[in-house]
């Protein structure tokens, strides 16, 4: 069990937003017509002594459609019997389970199971969007706010001559090769610019790193949190808005962590402008003492055979 990072303000403590480390196996998927995903969750608190008025944000559960990502089924169950749970969808489309607990005396688990299904024809991504939807994803955010270094890279960048995709597909290499993976030497709050400055980092902080480089260069760039089936922990990448005149926005997905398309192997939970906007589990409480977060995961991958003709 991981010891719970806290801040206090006016007695009210942080409940926490942490990155998750877990282990899976990928499949093959090339030979098959639909992928069926089961994920399972639990996220476990405990507390040195009672605490009241726990206020939890969970973002844990995928939209009903993203892409052509389906939602067949999903489950939130809370172990406390006087939890208050309240569903909605923020600005983004993503959504939120809001979870209100007067007391909890020593623990409290959350337990998450979703169904999700996807055709495995990788066809475009289209999304329909305004030109307001997409200057949210050019401004600069929290995590992502340029310095100096950033825009000399950005400008360097910008001489390959390339636009859109292709030029997003250069930042996303760009990126891979800038930086070296390393757990536990960064953190939620670390922002692009020092993720360069250091040199290192976790999924999140190359997401951050290309995100910026991106808007920057004028590309709209948004934040996906998720699985990656295979490796360990939620994942985090990218997804670059391209318009298309007469069909929509085209969205592609890259995983600059890896420096590759994000294909069947990536399921997508949320996205936002950065990590603040799609963190797993975050929230507050009243209580003298800094709880302490457990939490596993399983994610399996079920597959409907093409057809093949004789």
């Amino acid at each position: 069990m991981d010891p719970l990072s806290q801040r206090e303000s006016g007695g009210r403590r942080d409940a926490g937003c942490l990155p998750l480390d877990f282990r899976d196996h990928a499949t093959d998927c090339s030979l098959f017509q639909r992928t069926v995903y089961e994920v399972q969750q639990h996220f476990g608190y405990r507390y040195a002594a009672p605490i009241s008025n726990l206020r939890q944000r969970l973002v844990v559960v995928p939209p009903p459609v993203h892409g052509n990502q389906r939602v067949l089924s999903h489950r939130l169950d809370v172990s406390l019997p006087r939890a208050h749970k309240r569903i909605r969808a923020d600005r983004f489309g993503n959504v939120i389970v809001e979870i209100a607990i007067p007391e909890v005396e020593e623990a409290v688990d959350f337990d998450v199971s979703l169904i999700v299904e996807r055709p495995t024809g990788q066809e475009p991504h289209l999304e329909a969007a305004t030109t307001q939807a997409l200057s949210i994803y050019l401004l600069p955010s929290a995590l992502t706010r340029p310095d100096t270094a950033l825009r000399a890279v950005a400008a360097n960048l910008a001489t390959s001559g390339e636009i859109g995709g292709d030029l997003a597909r250069i930042v996303g290499g760009w990126v891979h090769r800038r930086m070296s993976y390393a757990s536990e030497r960064t953190g939620v709050r670390t922002t692009a610019g020092q993720a360069l400055a250091a040199g290192y980092g976790v999924c999140q902080d190359y997401a951050h790193l290309m995100l910026a480089l991106c808007r920057l260069l004028g590309i709209p760039a948004r934040y996906v949190s998720g699985h990656l089936v295979g490796e360990g922990g939620t994942h985090a990448w990218v997804e670059v808005l391209h318009p298309v005149p007469g069909q929509g926005v085209e969205i592609l997905a890259w995983d600059p962590t890896h420096d590759r398309p994000a294909d069947l192997r990536y399921l997508t939970v949320a996205v936002g402008r950065d990590y603040r906007d799609v963190a797993p589990v975050s929230g507050t409480y009243f209580g003298p003492h800094a709880g302490w977060l457990s939490t596993t995961r399983h994610v399996s991958m079920g597959h409907a055979q093409r057809e093949i003709a004789a």
